[in-house]
Order: structure tokens, then C-alpha cells, then sequence
């Protein structure tokens, strides 16, 4: 076999180094790193921002709930035409038409109502934890799925370089081939075994750009923008636990879902002492005061103006039993409440068990797929030292080749699902957020928005100012 050439071998060189693009290496110059996307997901993702605009609407339960302790304040008005007609007993009538107004102001003030709206506020803040734990599941499920997406491209991106630099080796080995046939020194079984494996070269890089194709509009689906050119990422290993007895404690501790599903016991307990609240008495005070003026000229008096202040009080006697029920079914919504509280811990412990599973056999699966190929490297410069001696044919080196071709395929893999599972590690325990990332990004601070609403007595326009 004839020797190969210098492009032939910087295109077995180019398919090595493809392979290792993930393991790490420094950034190319004016390459998007993952930090960057997860700054523009965390700016600009729809379900993101949608779960923001959720939990908004959550706050605004607080202001609502205090508005029990608040006076209640209306006026009312009244005018109109009156055709009035009386008759007598002497067989005459009289006809007037009369104008009456009154205007009024009532002013009340609840006092006691059953401790509900204490309860009340305690419901509506819970409903708010447990809104801002949603918005961290959120924020972690969108985070995981943009990393999912940029290391699908950066897996992409090598996997096509690589099949590229196995293109021109296969091109320049069915060259070299064709050569040798004219020399007399090979078959044309040789050549048309080279003429194979090149198409089947060419078919390999046209399903890597298709898929890299699909991936980069994946990716600008969750990222709000077509990918550049990406660089190399890096496991998160530094922020993971070391044991998974450590991850199973982290998980049950800070995953949001357990921490929203413990808030949402606390809604269910308040939820049951609002609904006592019917059977207590109620307390109020009314004050008042009108203005009202009559037309009828038979009226001793014209115009009359009154001032009150009313104390009243209400006490349930029997209701039909709706009140009962409503207590007896808060109660068992708290029941299943807490049961569903034991479920997710218990799921969230399966899924860090999983995710550790996974990681570290991501690890394991990196470690072969290096050693793979390294050693399918080696056997290809073997099996084509000996083709030049004679001992080897065609077949042998292409086979040596499409044995190192797929093991700089499935480093890549390993190496994307190496960065992926460390990245699902670290949601598994609730400790994905921008803050532990230091991401170069403000913050979304939820409890701003909560603060502007709380004590806001009135007013339409929102914070943002619509």
C-alpha cells in the first residue's frame, strides 16, 4: 500500500483533535460560552418569564387577604323625576312633578370576623413561598434543558469536524488506492472497498450536519437566538456533593419541589381556620351620612341631613351545614396535602439517586471512551505500517479507520453526557440558580414586586406600569 499523504494525515490528526473539543480546553476567542446562553435563557426565556408573570399574580392574594382588615368605604347617589297625581274626595285632582336627590357616604369597619382574615394573610403567604419555589423549579427545568441544548451543539459541532477530517482521509486513501491500481499493485476490489467506505463517509457527515441543523433551531427555541460559534464547556463537579448520602440530604433540604409542597401544608392549615371562620360571630361598625332634599310642597320638611354610627354583630345559628362541610373538606385537603408531601420527597430521592447513577457513570463512560481511543489510534498507525509492509490489505486499514471513527464518536457522546448529568446532578438537589453560577446577569428579585404590592391600598397600574 502506498504511503499517506501529508493531508491524509492532517485529517487523521483533525479527527483526534475533534474529538477531544469537549474535554475542556480554553474557549476559542469570541466563542459563546455555556455562561453566556444561560445569561440570555435567564433574561429572555418565555417560560421563565411566563412563571414570573405567575407568581406576580400570586403576590397580589396578600394585598387582597389584608384588605379584611381595611374600612370599606361608598357613596351613593340618587336623582330623578317623579309625576305624581293625587285625587281628592271632592272629585278634584292636583299634579306635581317632584325632583328628590339624596347623596350619602357609609363608611365600614369590620372589627371581628372569626380570625379570618388573619388566616387569610397566612393563606395568601404561603400561596406566595410556595410560588417563588415554583419559579426556582422553573428556572432550574429551563436551565437543564439550555445546557441539554448547548452541549447537543458543541457535541454537534465535533462530531462534524471529526467526519469531516474523515472525509479527506477516506478521499486521499481512495486516491492513493486508485494510484496503486494503476501501478498494478492492488485489485479493483480494493478500490471499490475504499470507493464504499468514502460515500459512506460522505452519508456519515451529511447526518452529522443534519442533525447539528435540528439541534441549533432547538437551541434558538430555548435560548431566543441561532447559536455561534460555541466553546467547550466544563462539568460542574466543584458545586456537587460528595457522597450520595450528601446529594439524597441536599435534595430533601433545598429542592424546590419538597420546599413548595411543605408551603402548600401551610396553605392547607390556614385554609382550614378560614373556613371556621363561618362559625364565629361577626363584628362591624358603620358610620353614615346623607343629604336628601324633597319637591313635594305638602312635606313639613324639605330637606333632611343624617349622620349614624351602627355597631352590629351576627351570629351563625345553623347555616344548612355548609359550614361544617367546608371545614371537614379542608381538613382532608390538608390530609392529601401531606401525603403528597411524602410523595415528592420520596420522588425527589429516586431522582437524585438517578441523577447520581448517571453522573458517575458518565464518568466511567468518558474514562473508556478515551481509552478506546487511544487505543484505536494506535492500532490504526499498526495495522497502516504493516499495509506498507505488505501484511495488511485495504480493508484492514479502512476497518482500523471506521473502528477510530467511532470512537471519537462516542468520546463525544460521553463527554457531552458527561456535562449534561453533572449539570442534572446539581438540579436534582435544587442548587441550580444564576446565584450559585455567579452568572453575569441582575437579578430577578421576586420579593420586590411583592413588597410594592403589599400594603398598596389602592391604585390600578402595576409596578411595571400597566
Amino acid at each position: 500500500m502506498a504511503s499517506l499523504s501529508s493531508d491524509a494525515l492532517r485529517s487523521l490528526r483533525a479527527c483526534a483533535i475533534a474529538a477531544a473539543a469537549l474535554s475542556g480546553s480554553a474557549a476559542p476567542l469570541g466563542a459563546q460560552t455555556l455562561s453566556d446562553t444561560l445569561v440570555r435563557v435567564y433574561q429572555n426565556n418565555p417560560a421563565l418569564n411566563a412563571q414570573r408573570a405567575q407568581l406576580r399574580v400570586t403576590d397580589e392574594n396578600v394585598p387582597q387577604a389584608l384588605s379584611g382588615y381595611r374600612p370599606q368605604l361608598s357613596a351613593a347617589l340618587t336623582a330623578g323625576v317623579q309625576p305624581v297625581k293625587d285625587w281628592f274626595f271632592d272629585g278634584t285632582t292636583q299634579t306635581a312633578t317632584l325632583r328628590p336627590r339624596m347623596a350619602g357616604v357609609t363608611l365600614t369597619q369590620p372589627l371581628f370576623n372569626g380570625f379570618k382574615t388573619a388566616n387569610s394573610v397566612r393563606q395568601a403567604e404561603a400561596q406566595v413561598r410556595s410560588g417563588r419555589e415554583a419559579l426556582r423549579n422553573v428556572e432550574q427545568s429551563v436551565f437543564v434543558t439550555a445546557v441539554t441544548a448547548y452541549m447537543n451543539i458543541v457535541a454537534d459541532q465535533g462530531l462534524v469536524e471529526a467526519q469531516r477530517a474523515n472525509v479527506i482521509f477516506l478521499r486521499e486513501l481512495l486516491a492513493a488506492t486508485r494510484r496503486r491500481l494503476d501501478a498494478g499493485d492492488v485489485t479493483p476490489t480494493d478500490v471499490a472497498q475504499a470507493d464504499a467506505r468514502f460515500n459512506r463517509g460522505l452519508s456519515d457527515l451529511n447526518a452529522a450536519e443534519v442533525a447539528l441543523a435540528i439541534d441549533q433551531a432547538i437551541y434558538a427555541q430555548v435560548v431566543g437566538s441561532r447559536p455561534g460559534r460555541l466553546a467547550p464547556a466544563e462539568p460542574i463537579d466543584r458545586l456537587l456533593p460528595a457522597s450520595r448520602e450528601d446529594a439524597v440530604a441536599f435534595g430533601r433540604r433545598e429542592h424546590p419541589t419538597v420546599v413548595a409542597a411543605s408551603y402548600d401544608v401551610n396553605t392547607a392549615e390556614a385554609a382550614i381556620k378560614v373556613a371556621e371562620a363561618a362559625l364565629y360571630p361577626t363584628v362591624s361598625a358603620q358610620g353614615s351620612v346623607s343629604h336628601s332634599e324633597e319637591t313635594d310642597t305638602t312635606l313639613s320638611a324639605q330637606r333632611t341631613d343624617q349622620a349614624s354610627v351602627i355597631g352590629s354583630a351576627t351570629v351563625p345559628l345553623y347555616d344548612g351545614g355548609l359550614a361544617a362541610s367546608q371545614v371537614r373538606q379542608a381538613k382532608e385537603t390538608l390530609a392529601q396535602t401531606r401525603l403528597v408531601l411524602d410523595q415528592v420527597r420520596l420522588q425527589n430521592d429516586t431522582a437524585v439517586a438517578t441523577a447520581w447513577a448517571q453522573n458517575e457513570g458518565a464518568k466511567a463512560a468518558v474514562r473508556a471512551a478515551e481509552a478506546e481511543v487511544r487505543a484505536a489510534t494506535v492500532a490504526l498507525e499498526g495495522v497502516r505500517r504493516e499495509a506498507l509492509a505488505g501484511q495488511r490489505t485495504t480493508i484492514d486499514v479502512l476497518n482500523a479507520q471506521q473502528d477510530l471513527m467511532g470512537a471519537k464518536s462516542r468520546l463525544i457522546a460521553a463527554q457531552r453526557d458527561r456535562v449534561v448529568a453533572s449539570y442534572a446532578m446539581l438540579a436534582a438537589i435544587g442548587r441550580f440558580d444564576h446565584n450559585r453560577l455567579a452568572l453575569a446577569t441582575p437579578d430577578y428579585e421576586p420579593q420586590t414586586h411583592y413588597y410594592q404590592v403589599h400594603d398598596a391600598w389602592h391604585g390600578l397600574r402595576t409596578p411595571a406600569g400597566q
